[in-house]
């Protein structure tokens, strides 16, 4: 009697955490996270999956180094900088407060050691020190951080300095700082300081901590930023990877350093608990499938399909993805291998969520009069 209703018990536990694990993932309101400004957004396509008033303009104190970072590594990818490159302190730069490395004038840092106090401890006179160094001036870096915020799209965003200290005007919002986190981890090299905890400098006498606490406590944490000024109060932008999907968190204005990283493990939770990136099969059907072709020398050709790397899609609607495939009966020649043929087109409910390209496996030259009977005529000849 026992067994039995142990058994009952263990039926009914089994299907109770089979139907729990596919409900989905309660969605986030405005009141469960403290920042007056926040956005989640997937970085592989660039998809919002929360945000509360993302494009309220306001200071973002140091993840302003964001931008700087992006153009300081766009310097390294064209070889206008080397990471052994030696930089000297200007007066300028040295003149930098908040937080710093205490450069002094005329001190001389190699790129590499300038951009790991930028990012690991968020070195104000380090982030003027490489600006000069790459565009002459901060002035004229500034402005440069300025045309590419707005070929990103970045719509709501100025910047005044390069290292984000409170200046009337330097703002952006949640929305674009998410924008220029997306287009900065695009460097994957930037991860190789993002990552630091504890480092240092000048032999070992200037010791560098990671501002980002997340480091030492999130799961897949990968970086990106945080910055505090009284204006602007505790800012982060959180970045972080798990099984494929990458997101980013933002968050601006927390009242304090612990909120901030609060809330950005709450926006990352939901979107890992919420979403996966799903590996889109491709129809079998494509193996066998051959496309005529009028006016070639063979009169067909196979098709191929490159799969990618997958579609962001809520965890509890993946059975619902639905794929068609797009292909012409018919192609004219000539046709080259890799030549698009179609697509396969998958969507969730009618709404696409991603496309494949179909190509031509293979050659296909037109015909033509020394094709079909040249060969023919050395025959004959040679008979």
């Amino acid at each position: 009697m026992f067994r039995n209703c142990f058994a009952v018990f263990l039926a009914v536990l089994t299907m109770f955490f089979s139907f729990s694990f596919s409900i989905p993932c309660k969605a986030l309101s405005e009141k469960d996270i403290s920042a007056p400004a926040a956005v989640l957004m997937d970085a592989g396509s660039g998809q919002v999956l929360y945000s509360k008033a993302p494009h309220d303009v306001r200071p973002c104190a140091s993840v302003t180094k964001v931008m700087t970072l992006i153009l300081v590594f766009e310097a390294l990818d064209n070889g206008s900088l080397k990471y052994g490159d030696k930089i000297t302190s200007s007066e300028h730069a040295s003149s930098m407060g908040g937080s710093d490395i205490w450069l002094e004038p005329g001190e001389v840092m190699t790129a590499d050691e300038m951009i790991k106090a930028v990012v690991v401890a968020s070195a104000n006179d380090a982030a003027v020190a490489l600006a000069e160094y790459i565009s002459g001036s901060e002035d004229e870096f500034v402005r440069r951080m300025n045309e590419k915020a707005a070929a990103l799209g970045m719509k709501d965003t100025v910047f005044k300095n390069c290292n984000g200290l409170d200046e009337d005007g330097h703002v952006t919002s949640a929305y674009d700082v998410s924008l220029m986190s997306r287009e900065l981890i695009r460097h994957r090299d930037v991860f190789r300081y993002t990552g630091i905890r504890i480092d240092s400098l000048r032999g070992g006498k200037t010791q560098l901590v990671n501002t980002n606490k997340l480091l030492r406590s999130y799961k897949g944490i990968t970086g990106l930023k945080t910055g505090t000024t009284s204006k602007a109060g505790s800012c982060i932008s959180a970045t972080a990877e798990r099984d494929g999907l990458s997101l980013i968190a933002v968050v601006l204005g927390c009242s304090s350093g612990k909120e901030r990283f609060k809330d950005a493990a709450k926006l990352l939770d939901y979107g890992f608990a919420g979403y996966t990136i799903s590996k889109l099969e491709i129809p079998s059907e494509l193996n066998t499938r051959k496309v005529k072709v009028t006016g070639g020398m063979t009169d067909e050709t196979g098709v191929s399909v490159t799969p990618g790397k997958g579609a962001l899609v809520e965890k509890s609607r993946q059975k619902e993805i639905q794929s068609s495939i797009r292909l012409p009966e018919s192609v004219s020649a000539p046709v080259k291998k890799g030549d698009v043929l179609g697509e396969i087109e998958y969507k969730i409910s009618g709404s696409p969520i991603a496309k494949y390209q179909i190509k031509a496996a293979d050659d296909v030259e037109e015909i033509s009069f020394l094709r079909v009977f040249l060969p023919g005529l050395r025959a004959l000849c040679s008979g």
